[in-house]
C-alpha cells in the first residue's frame, strides 16, 4: 500500500507514535509518505520506502496567522495526485483530519478517491476538544472520516462523552518499537554519572506543562528521598521548569535533582533508572509510562484516563489518584527498599509491556487499511 502519514513531526506523543508507525510499516514493504511541517524528529536517516513531504508555509503580509490548515490540504491534494496514494492516516484532529476531509473534497472533483483515516490521541479529544469553538469541527471530522481509532478505551469514552458521534471507534493502543534486548549490558558506568552505588534514581520525562503535574514528581521524590538514598532526574523542558525549579530550590533538593532537558533519546537514561514517575492530572494512554516499562522500569502512577490500562496496579507498578503524592511516595518506598521485590517489578514492567509490542498492534493497524480501502473501492 501507499500510504500518506499526517502528522505533528515534534517530541509529543501522536508525533511519535505516527512517525514509528510508519516506520514499522515501511519495513514490512507499504510505502509511507510522511506529510507535515518539518522532518519528524523520530524519523533519523534515511529508510527504504520512506518519503517526506515538507508543507512549506508561505510568509504573505496580509496574513497575521498563516493558513496552515488550507497549505497542508493542498499538499494532501499534490501527493495523492501525483504519489498515487491508496489512503491518508490523520493523527490529532485539528487540523490534520479537517485538512484531510478538504483535500478529499478536491480529489474527488478531479476523479480520485481517497479514503481517510483519522486517530484521536488525546489532547485533541481532552483539551482542545472541550474548547467550544472547536467542537463542531471536531465532530464533523469524525463523522467524515472513513475510519475512526482512539489510543484508549478511556479516550474513546471520552470522545462519545464530549462529541456528538455515534459512529464505530476502533481501539489501537500506542505500543513499543523495540522491547529492550535483555542481552544488553547493563551500562553502570553511565549510571554512575548521575548517581552512587548506593542510591535510586527516579526520573520522569514529560513536556513540563501544568498537565502533568512535574511539581507533585518532586514531592515525591522529596519524600522517597527522606527513606531511601535518591536522585531525580527530570527530562524535557516547557512551561513548568522554572516553578519546579523554585520547588526544588525551597525544599532544598537541588543538589539531588538533574534537570537534564530535552534529549532526543530519553531511553538510555531511563534504562538506568530505578523507577518512573508520572503523576499527571490525565491521559490518554500514557506512551511515556510504557516506555519506561519497555526497558524494564516500573512506574509509579497516577491513575487517570488510559494509564490504568497501560501500568498494571502492582504489578508494573502502583496507581493512585491524582495528587495524592502521599500515597505515591509510599508505594514508591514499598519498592525501593525491596530489592528483590524491586527486581520482580523491573521483570514485570518488560512483561507488561510486551503487550504493546508493535509486532502485535501493527496488524491491526494493516486489517482495518484493507477494511477501509474494500469499503472505498465498493463505493466508487
Amino acid at each position: 500500500m501507499k500510504i500518506g502519514i499526517v502528522l505533528y513531526p515534534t517530541f509529543g506523543g501522536s508525533g511519535v507514535v505516527a512517525t514509528e508507525l510508519g516506520k514499522a510499516l515501511a519495513e514490512k514493504g507499504h510505502e509511507i509518505h510522511f506529510i507535515t511541517y518539518s522532518q519528524p524528529v523520530r524519523l533519523g536517516s534515511f529508510r527504504d520506502n520512506i518519503f517526506y513531504h515538507e508543507v512549506v508555509v508561505s510568509n504573505y503580509p496580509l496574513f497575521e496567522f498563516q493558513p496552515y490548515e488550507t497549505e497542508l490540504a493542498s499538499k494532501m491534494v499534490d501527493v495523492v495526485e501525483h504519489e498515487k496514494l491508496d489512503l491518508l492516516h490523520v493523527h490529532y484532529a485539528i487540523p490534520h483530519a479537517s485538512a484531510a476531509f478538504m483535500a478529499q473534497q478536491i480529489l474527488k472533483t478531479r476523479g480520485v478517491n481517497i479514503p481517510f483515516i483519522t486517530t484521536l490521541h488525546g489532547t485533541d479529544i481532552t483539551l482542545v476538544g472541550k474548547d467550544k469553538s472547536f467542537e463542531p469541527v471536531i465532530t464533523f471530522c469524525i463523522n467524515q472520516s472513513n475510519a475512526v481509532t482512539a489510543v484508549s478505551e478511556s479516550l474513546k469514552e471520552d470522545t462519545y462523552a464530549h462529541f456528538d458521534t455515534d459512529r464505530d471507534i476502533k481501539v489501537i493502543p500506542n505500543f513499543i518499537h523495540n522491547i529492550d534486548d535483555e542481552k544488553n549490558e547493563f551500562d553502570i558506568e553511565k549510571r554512575r554519572k548521575y548517581a552512587a552505588d548506593d542510591e535510586k534514581i527516579l526520573c520522569h520525562v514529560s513536556n513540563f506543562r501544568k498537565v502533568k503535574r512535574v511539581e507533585d514528581v518532586v514531592h515525591v521524590f522529596n519524600e522517597v528521598n527522606k527513606s531511601v538514598r535518591s536522585r531525580l532526574l527530570l527530562i524535557g523542558d516547557g512551561p513548568e521548569r522554572y516553578n519546579v525549579e523554585l520547588l526544588c530550590r525551597e525544599l532544598g533538593t537541588c543538589d539531588r535533582v538533574m534537570m537534564v532537558g530535552k534529549i532526543r533519546d530519553a531511553a538510555q537514561l531511563i534504562k538506568i533508572s530505578d523507577m518512573f514517575l508520572l503523576p499527571s492530572q490525565t491521559e490518554s494512554f500514557g506512551l511515556a509510562a510504557l516506555e519506561a516499562m519497555a526497558v524494564g522500569v516500573p512506574v509509579i502512577s497516577s491513575n487517570t484516563g488510559g494509564i490504568p490500562e497501560v501500568n498494571a496496579h502492582g504489578f508494573s507498578g502502583f496507581l493512585s489518584d491524582v495528587g495524592d503524592v502521599q500515597d505515591m511516595a509510599k508505594n514508591a518506598i514499598s519498592l525501593l527498599s525491596d530489592h528483590e521485590k524491586l527486581e520482580l517489578f523491573k521483570k514485570q514492567a518488560k512483561a507488561q509491556a510486551e503487550k504493546f509490542c508493535i509486532t502485535k498492534i501493527l496488524p491491526q493497524y494493516e486489517a482495518l487499511y484493507e477494511e477501509v480501502l474494500s469499503k472505498s473501492k465498493l463505493t466508487v
